[in-house]
């Protein structure tokens, strides 16, 4: 049993149906502080509703998250924010007609405690609170070696450095747990050991990771810990080479080839 000291996450039988079709069938996972945990399996395992229940965007049919052991159940997305959760997309969510440092602002605001009246007055406590955003999101994209980029349009940047911007904005929240989904989809090798490289950084620094991701290779050289889904199940869980041992997995998802 992981101690609750270094227990961060845990999901309880987590269950999520679509009309009679089960996505997530009893889903049980813990991940502990500091550590990158890997979430893989065939497409339609249901590794994206996993998340969607996890940040709000989906409400489970039953079980529950938990977040240093307080419920998440029934919060919306923004509210699992402010809990401590952040996460990026499968398909890139940028405001495309927004510069790279607007993009990281947005979502430093969410940690903004001046109130409508203050903004639309523009008091000094609101114009400080502004300024100090500004700068935080520019260490940002200087973290994520976006510095350069700062007033280029979001729509404007290499498929790399938007996948770069949306987990500046989500870093932005200060999250303690980051929830990435395929970071490294589309890229190329040098893209990505660009971005392992980032997300040890970010796991260095201190927050954890939780990462959906279909390149094996990238998720059993970089991960401490591996659940495989099929089928909105849970079939494995372990350290990268026992999952990759796992008879159960190799039928499912690896293949014998990709075991090896």
């Amino acid at each position: 049993m992981t101690p609750a000291a270094e227990l961060l996450l845990e999901g309880r039988e987590v269950t999520k149906t679509f009309g009679g079709l089960a996505a997530l069938s009893d889903v049980s996972l813990t991940i502990r502080r500091g550590e990158i945990y890997g979430l893989i399996g065939p497409n339609g395992a249901g590794k994206t509703s996993l998340f969607n229940c996890l940040t709000g965007l989906y409400r489970p049919d039953g079980g529950e998250f938990l977040l240093e052991g307080k419920s998440l159940a029934g919060l919306k997305p923004h509210a699992v924010a402010n809990r401590g959760i952040a996460r990026t997309f499968q398909n890139i969510r940028l405001f495309a007609n927004m510069t790279a440092l607007e993009n990281v602002m947005v979502g430093r605001h969410a940690r903004s405690r001046t109130g409508v009246l203050g903004a639309i007055l523009r008091t000094p406590g609101a114009r400080a609170e502004e300024a100090a955003i500004r700068e935080h999101a520019q260490r940002l994209l200087a973290y994520v070696g976006l510095e350069r980029q700062s007033g280029s349009l979001a729509k404007e940047l290499p498929y790399g450095d938007q996948r770069r911007l949306e987990i500046a904005r989500a870093l932005a929240t200060e999250p303690k747990l980051l929830a990435l989904d395929e970071p490294a989809a589309g890229m190329n090798a040098t893209e990505t050991a660009a971005m392992r490289a980032l997300m040890t950084r970010i796991r260095d620094d201190g927050v954890t990771l939780l990462l959906i991701e279909h390149d094996v290779a990238l998720v059993m050289g970089l991960c401490d810990r591996v659940a495989v889904l099929d089928y909105g199940r849970k079939i494995a869980e372990g350290t990268p080479a026992e999952v990759q041992g796992n008879p159960a997995v190799i039928e499912a998802y690896l293949g014998a080839g990709m075991a090896a």
